[in-house]
């Protein structure tokens, strides 16, 4: 099976397109149990040449996917654990692994960067109704929406301990 090489295609420079592409990184990755940076530096090259199974990207937004990598290398164990303390009554063996990696993808972008909410969960969403299953658009959304209510509540009593330690 050959794939399809378009050179007129104008790369996208969305932070929606970026995250869809760390998500197909994301979810080779784990399904071959390769390294993810091996997986990005394999997916970035095909897509140079124009492989159609990644979405060009502009600059920009190779950038914001090489950020997301990075970061979802270095905190997986953390993101994991958040996963797990979020969703109650699934283990990770009984999700779909489409979901577990959008999930992994939304919660670094939730904990780790100053991303407003609404725009990863949507994404998320988004791509959970593209790769995954009936009801896996409806399952991120409620699982990020838990997750970003409760990241809320603690930054708000952080900031009021700060807060309260400042006026002493």
């Amino acid at each position: 099976m050959t794939r399809r090489r378009e050179k007129a295609v104008q790369p996208v420079g969305t932070r929606r397109a970026a995250r869809e592409f760390v998500f197909r990184v994301l979810f080779e990755a784990d399904r071959g149990d390769l390294p993810l940076d091996t997986v990005f530096t394999r997916a970035e090259g095909a897509m140079r040449e124009g492989d159609d199974t990644f979405p060009q990207l502009s600059a920009d937004a190779l950038t914001f996917a090489n950020e997301l990598v990075r970061g979802l290398e270095k905190h997986r164990a953390d993101i994991d654990t958040t996963l797990r303390r979020t969703i109650r009554g699934w283990s990770f063996d009984q999700m779909a692994q489409t979901d577990l990696n959008v999930l992994r993808l939304a919660t670094f972008e939730l904990i780790y960067t100053a991303e407003p909410h609404p725009p990863v969960i949507e994404s998320a969403v988004r791509i959970a109704r593209k790769f995954g299953g009936d009801d896996s658009g409806r399952f991120v959304n409620g699982v990020l929406a838990g997750l970003s209510r409760s990241l809320q509540s603690a930054g708000v009593a952080k900031a009021d301990e700060q807060a309260d330690t400042a006026q002493d």
